[in-house]
Parts: structure tokens; C-alpha cells; sequence
């Protein structure tokens, strides 16, 4: 009796004995010193990306921009325009001050008069005297002098009316209107300003608006000298926007400038949208890639990627370790299909094409663990700056 009561109690001290250390190596476990690790956030990118042949960087640019002033010096009297204002062909955007050049023109219009006025006098005097020289009533000089104050006239109406033209340009000098259908980009001088283009005065100003055709908006951007063999005109191109950040827009090369800039060894590049988008403005800094190939619809959709540096493949699956809080969970990838043929050959050929692994079971912002290791699922780790 008592050896059995012994041998329970023995199995039971064996028991907690175990138990014990179960629990030492799960304190050891999951309470031990942290692996250090590297992560890269899993981020959303645009397939294009895999088929670039070049990035680069630019600026939106209106390729028809004018500084609309007047050959005419004066004081503004009238504004009919502000910033964002759309205007037409030959709209009238400004007038100057023009009491003095209207009154030149009413001046000029009444010596049009009188000389039309002199005109049909001499006129009449004329044919007077072709009729009284036939009859002999006059002699040829007198007929002669009607015939020089006749052409006289002529001419004087001739003056009076080119002084007339001479005023009215003057008077559409002073009323400034747009070249061309634009927007008003910016207004640079107020009603009471004192415009005079072609001077550096005190208190005066040059342009009073600044407008740009927004249906010639291009990306400029400069390549170098030693890349331009990869592209040519017309090729694809996809457009993104530090405004716009998640969108990106067709476009292709329309021109590159025939001439390189000595001091930057570089080429400028013109870059045409496919259509344009009325939030796209002047001046927007834009990133380029210049493609392949054109792209499909469904790939110029945004994906979720994570880097081809936190992948392992292991049996001819994919798997990354994704950190939730100081832990590793190990996760099967879910690879887009119409991406998986592209993602398994470029994985296996570690082609440098593009750094990026489309996925579908991850979301944008996670951190996942690059070149892992031999790192295991659950196990403690501590992030590091990489």
C-alpha cells in the first residue's frame, strides 16, 4: 500500500518536473532575446513597372502660354478676368485708360469726312468742266486745274483715311484679348496699374494676366544623354502626379528636343497625355516610365506588391514572414492569376525587370521581413533600420 502511494506521488513529482520545463522553454521561447530583422512595407504599385525601360522625373508644361500686355502705355481701367477664368479667341480680357486715343479716332473719322466732302465737290467740279470744254467754254488750263484738285482730293481722302486706320489701331491697343481659348493662370496687374511692357518703371506693370492653352499640357523631363538610344517617338509612356497619387495616366513621347545640354549631358524629352484630365495642371511635378509596350486596360490598375526580396519560395510556393507586433507569421502568397506565369519566371530568374511580387492576400502598409532566413513562424523579433 505504501509503495503504491510512493509510486503516485513519484509520477506525480516526474509530472511537474516535465510541466515545468515545458513552461521554462516557452518562457525561453517567447520571452527570449529577439532576432533582429529588416522589413520592407508591402506597398501598392502599378503593374507598369515590369515593363519599364526607363524612369524619370519632370514637370507638367502648357505648350501654348502667353503673357498677355498691350503695345499700348496707360492706365488699367478695366479687368474682366481672374485666376481660373476660361476665355475664347479673341475675348476681350483688359482695357487701358483711352479717352485721349477715342478722340483721336472721332478726329481722324471727321477728316475722313471732309475729305470725302472736298472729294465730290472737285468731283463735280470735274465732269462740270469736261462738259464746258467740249463746248469750248473754257479753256484746257482751267479744265486741267479742275483735273489736279479732283486727284488733289483723291489723295486727301486717301491720307484721311489712313490716319483713320492709324487711330483705330491705336484704340485696339489699349483693349487687350486672348490669342488663343485658354484659362487665366495667373493675373498679374490690378485695375489703376499702370502698364507699360516695354519699360522697367517705378509702380508699373509689364503682363496683366498670364493664361495657357490646357489642351497642350505635356510632361518635360531630361534624359540623359547616355539612355536616349532606349527610347524613340511615339513610344508609350505612363504618367504619375505627386497630386494624383494613386493614378496614372497614358501618354507618349510627342518630341525630343534635336540638342543636348552641355552643362547637364542631357536631352529634353516632351511627353504627350493620351487625354487630358482637367486636375492636371501646370507646373505638377510628375514621374515618368517609359514602357515596352502599350499597356491593357486591366494593367494599368493599381496592385498590392511586396518586395521579391521578402519572398521565399519553398516547394513551389511562395511564403513571406509578416511582423504583427513583435512576432513572425509565416503566409502563403496568393498570387494574382493573370500575374502568376509572370511572377514564377521572373522569381526563378531573379530577373532585375522588377523588384516587386504582385499579391492579393496582403495589404498596403504591412511589414514583411526581407532575406529571412532561416527565421520560423511565431518566432520573437526585433526591427531594425535597415
Amino acid at each position: 500500500m505504501a509503495a503504491s502511494w510512493l509510486s503516485g506521488l513519484l509520477r506525480l513529482w516526474k509530472l511537474g518536473l516535465l510541466a515545468g520545463l515545458l513552461i521554462i522553454a516557452a518562457i525561453f521561447w517567447w520571452g527570449g532575446s529577439a532576432e533582429k530583422v529588416q522589413t520592407t512595407p508591402v506597398v501598392q504599385a502599378f503593374p507598369s513597372q515590369t515593363i519599364s525601360v526607363l524612369n524619370a522625373t519632370g514637370y507638367v508644361v502648357a505648350q501654348r502660354k502667353a503673357s498677355l500686355s498691350s503695345k499700348a502705355t496707360g492706365r488699367l481701367e478695366w479687368l474682366g478676368v481672374a485666376e481660373g477664368s476660361v476665355i475664347k479667341a479673341g475675348e476681350l480680357v483688359a482695357r487701358l485708360e483711352s479717352r485721349d486715343v477715342r478722340a483721336q479716332l472721332e478726329q481722324a473719322s471727321a477728316q475722313v469726312g471732309v475729305a470725302q466732302a472736298e472729294l465730290a465737290e472737285t468731283e463735280q467740279n470735274f465732269r462740270r468742266s469736261e462738259q464746258l470744254l467740249a463746248q469750248k467754254f473754257i479753256s484746257s488750263s482751267s479744265h486741267d486745274a479742275a483735273i489736279a484738285r479732283w486727284n488733289k482730293a483723291r489723295a486727301g481722302l486717301a491720307a484721311a483715311q489712313a490716319a483713320e486706320k492709324v487711330a483705330q489701331a491705336n484704340l485696339a491697343q489699349t483693349e487687350i484679348r486672348a490669342p488663343f481659348d485658354a484659362v487665366v493662370l495667373t493675373k498679374n496687374a490690378n485695375v489703376g496699374d499702370n502698364i507699360t511692357p516695354f519699360s522697367s518703371a517705378a509702380d508699373s506693370k509689364g503682363a496683366v494676366v498670364t493664361i495657357a492653352d490646357m489642351s497642350t499640357l505635356e510632361v518635360e523631363t531630361d534624359v540623359s544623354e547616355s539612355n536616349i538610344g532606349r527610347l524613340k517617338i511615339g513610344q508609350p509612356a505612363e504618367i504619375g502626379l505627386d497630386a494624383l497619387p494613386g493614378e496614372r495616366f497614358a501618354g507618349s513621347i510627342a518630341r525630343m528636343v534635336p540638342t543636348i545640354d552641355r552643362s547637364k549631358a542631357t536631352r529634353l524629352v516632351k511627353i504627350r497625355f493620351d487625354a487630358i484630365d482637367l486636375r492636371v495642371l501646370p507646373d505638377m511635378s510628375a514621374k515618368v516610365v517609359f514602357l515596352e509596350r502599350p499597356l491593357s486596360e486591366a494593367e494599368r490598375k493599381p496592385i498590392v506588391a511586396v518586395s521579391r526580396q521578402a519572398v521565399v519560395e519553398e516547394a513551389g510556393r511562395l511564403w513571406v514572414y509578416l511582423v504583427e507586433g513583435e512576432r513572425l507569421k509565416k503566409i502563403q502568397l496568393t498570387i494574382p492569376t493573370a500575374a502568376s506565369a509572370t511572377t514564377s519566371a521572373t522569381t526563378s530568374s531573379h530577373s532585375s525587370a522588377s523588384d516587386l511580387v504582385p499579391v492579393e492576400n496582403l495589404k498596403p502598409g504591412q511589414r514583411v521581413v526581407i532575406r529571412p532566413g532561416r527565421l520560423q513562424d511565431g518566432q520573437r523579433v526585433k526591427i531594425v533600420a535597415q
